[in-house]
């Protein structure tokens, strides 16, 4: 064959594909949607994972057109989503239109993987189904029930906090709070006393740091998993280390083993699993399953709230008369409740309650929220469509920045959180644990432990800023977890 030809066929080939790929990446041009303009190879998120988080230029898009647009159209790699603006949208898609949006559009691989087929990621009727069988877990009964286990972990937190301020003044408060909450997960939904206060080589608290501190993938390869999904499947990629998932079968399994062969029930999250498990209905779960559950709520549970107290400490630290205030409330509510710090005590502190929805506010641990849609969405009150597959991308974190909603949005202020300025808002304005049938099913119980985490760590020591902590605090680039780079360095001060 003549070479000229193959030249020019192959030319043609070349040619044909950019067209198609620059026609693909023309959709939200074409519907005359606001957007932003893709890279041919990346969407809109070149560098994100390495030189930028992807909160960080989520916030960026969201603050350019905020004023103009209810939505930007973008592109995940390649696959077509919209960052949300319009708070009336995100009710839409959370609450409103949830029957369009019930899936997140997460990768998990069941059959090669099977810790990553949790609740969080699952579809359809398998996640409606263990949805509604494991709510009562959470009731606020169940809250009530565990909340002397939580306590018992927090006097351990006390104490911890109190050898560390004997050796020196300084304490990483990010890994000593990622050890209260391994504590408190490892005995309230497993039974176990991990002990990582006491243990400095814990292995439940180096595996909980593994998940999102080393993640198997790089944070660009974690995106292209949600671009690709059928193709990663038939690869048969995994989300999770062979570590992690030995580890967690091992002792989901031996957890299991023991309960179902000496009859022990504690009328907890793994009760109801076992339960499901041992059942021969079509709620049954298969062993993968059940560990899956209790994978989630470990993982879940570990860095919502050890990131939520880490962060709020970290704010207190720099607002001293806050802290003050807020140690203030808590002896005040304990002199009501006899000096006991009960559950009835627990609910009193309001004040409380400010400081962590303010930390929330300004530090949400999944600060990026996810919806796909199973079929063509028109917009409402537009004539934009969301074609089948399309992802809706709610950045909790620029929302919950954004000055039009909470006045100088830099600025911590528990105040936000009074009654009267939460009725002044619409729900959707304050996401940390996202909204709808799909919001965080354990929300209240990781309040609950951030609750009692920050009163044990409160009432008897002060904070300070420490000079090895790097400030302005950097949000690490490899995961969807709202975490910093390096630790959270603060001075402790025993009050006397």
């Amino acid at each position: 064959m003549d070479p000229i030809i193959v030249v020019l066929s192959v030319l043609a080939v070349i040619l044909l594909v950019v067209y198609k790929i620059r026609k693909y990446f023309s959709l939200w041009k074409d519907m005359g949607a606001p957007y932003e303009k893709p890279h041919i190879f990346y969407g809109n998120l070149k560098g994100v994972g390495t030189t930028e988080s992807v909160i960080g230029r989520l916030q960026n898009i969201y603050e350019k057109h905020k004023d103009n647009a209810p939505f930007v159209g973008i592109f995940v790699f390649f696959k077509p989503a919209a960052l949300i603006i319009d708070l009336d949208l995100v009710k839409s898609i959370m609450i409103k239109d949830f029957n369009y949006f019930h899936d997140r559009g997460s990768y998990f691989n069941e059959k090669d993987d099977p810790l990553s087929a949790h609740m969080f990621n699952i579809y359809g009727a398998k996640w409606r189904m263990l949805r509604t069988k494991l709510s009562p877990t959470f009731t606020s009964g169940k809250m009530k029930y565990m909340f002397p286990m939580l306590v018992e972990v927090s006097k351990r937190l006390g104490e911890k906090i109190h050898e560390l301020s004997e050796v020196g003044d300084e304490i990483d408060i990010k890994q000593l709070m990622a050890r209260y909450t391994t504590d408190v997960i490892g005995t309230v939904a497993f039974g176990i006393d991990c002990n990582s206060l006491k243990e400095q080589d814990n292995t439940f608290h180096e595996m909980g740091l593994k998940i999102f501190d080393k993640p198997r993938h790089s944070f660009p390869m974690q995106l292209l998993l949600l671009s690709f999904r059928e193709w990663a499947l038939k690869l048969g990629i995994k989300r999770f280390h062979d570590e992690i998932h030995s580890f967690f079968m091992n002792v989901v399994r031996s957890t299991v083993d023991y309960r179902i062969s000496e009859k022990v029930r504690r009328n907890d999250f793994m009760d109801i699993l076992i339960e499901m498990f041992q059942s021969a209905g079509e709620n049954k779960l298969t062993f993968d399953e059940l560990a899956a559950q209790a994978f989630v709520f470990f993982a879940a549970g570990f860095e919502t709230s050890s990131s939520l107290l880490q962060f709020c400490l970290y704010e207190l630290a720099c607002h001293p008369e806050i802290q003050r205030k807020a140690r203030d409330h808590i002896e005040e509510v304990l002199s009501k409740h006899k000096g006991e710090f009960t559950y009835e005590a627990m609910l009193d502190m309001k004040y409380i309650d400010q400081v962590l929805n303010e930390t929330l506010r300004m530090y949400p641990p999944l600060a990026i929220l996810f919806r796909e849609t199973d079929r063509d969405y028109k917009v409402p009150g537009t004539n934009y469509f969301f074609k089948k597959g399309t992802l809706a991308v709610i950045s909790a974190y620029a929302i919950q920045r954004d000055e039009r909603i909470f006045p100088n949005p830099e600025e911590f202020n528990p105040e936000n959180f009074s009654e009267e300025n939460m009725r002044n808002r619409p729900s959707v304005a304050h996401l940390p644990f996202g909204d709808g049938p799909r919001n965080c099913i354990g929300a209240r119980f990781g309040m609950m432990q951030a609750r009692v985490g920050l009163v044990a760590a409160l009432r008897s020591y002060q904070y300070d800023l420490s000079p090895k902590l790097e400030r302005p605090l950097k949000i690490s680039p490899i995961n969807f977890i709202t975490t910093i780079v390096g630790g959270v360095w603060l001075k402790v001060k025993q009050i006397k």
